[in-house]
């Protein structure tokens, strides 16, 4: 029986049921520190420059940014939650974060006011059209200033295609048990994901999609939203470890030049 997902799943996935199940990728600190060694390898940052963290959930690689001594991060994420929940991680180290509630494609900022752009951790490909995504990066676009630059990190498309297995759980302490039933359909993953814990019983039962990206759809993507000099690499595995980490662990990361 296919999977069927709603347009807006993404409205209401992204909370603290969410830090659970993904805690693995997005509640780990040595991981962070590395995918932010590779953005300041890919994409040269001064301290000073204004940096947009967008669809940056609760700022994870901009509070690692700002413990590096970058002074001005901003993050905006569609998800309440995971913005309050950055606000207070970011009162707790002291660090200079701002963290802004909008939507990626219409974000209300002030054009041509950031110096670097980052999309961070499969952040395109939620929304229900590709059309979606180029708005997006468009935006990005809209907010950099001339010269300035962009970084895109999502999933390779064709490892998934190749490694996806059908079904996948992992255990979140000694309480949690996540369960994903996955499928390819055109190109993207269809995923049913139930959350079971021995005290609580179901957390969670919803269905999502991720649209999957190869290496030459994603520099075609960043070109027509009007990037240039764009270059890709593939390959990236911020994971130590071998495992399903639910296309976490192969990536492709671009970067661009407005």
């Amino acid at each position: 029986m296919s999977i069927e997902v709603r347009s807006d799943w993404w409205k209401t996935l992204f909370d603290e049921i969410y830090l659970l199940t993904d805690a693995r990728s997005v509640c780990d600190d040595d991981l962070t520190q590395r995918e932010v060694d590779l953005i300041c390898e890919l994409l040269p940052m001064k301290h000073s420059d204004r940096i947009l963290d967008l669809c940056g959930g609760q700022g994870r690689h901009s509070l690692e940014l700002a413990q590096r001594g970058f002074t001005d991060c901003t993050v905006l994420d569609y998800s309440q939650f995971l913005v309050d929940r950055g606000t207070e991680l970011a009162a707790e180290r002291g660090s200079r974060v701002c963290f802004v509630q909008g939507d990626a494609r219409d974000t209300g900022l002030a054009g041509k006011s950031f110096d670097k752009v980052l999309i961070m951790g499969n952040s395109l490909g939620y929304l229900p059209t590709s059309e979606d995504d180029l708005r997006i990066v468009s935006e990005a676009f809209r907010l950099l200033k001339p010269g300035s630059g962009i970084l895109v990190d999502t999933a390779d498309g064709e490892k998934v295609r190749e490694s996806l297995s059908p079904a996948a759980w992992h255990e979140v302490g000694s309480t949690v048990v996540v369960c994903r039933r996955r499928e390819i359909r055109d190109d993207s993953v269809k995923a049913r994901e139930l959350v079971l814990c021995k005290e609580r019983g179901i957390l969670r039962e919803q269905t999502y999609s991720i649209r999957l990206f190869s290496t030459t759809v994603l520099v075609n993507l960043l070109e027509k939203a009007g990037f240039s000099d764009v270059k890709a690499q593939n390959g990236f595995s911020p994971h130590e470890r071998e495992g399903d980490y639910g296309f976490m662990n192969r990536r492709i990361v671009a970067v661009g030049v407005k």
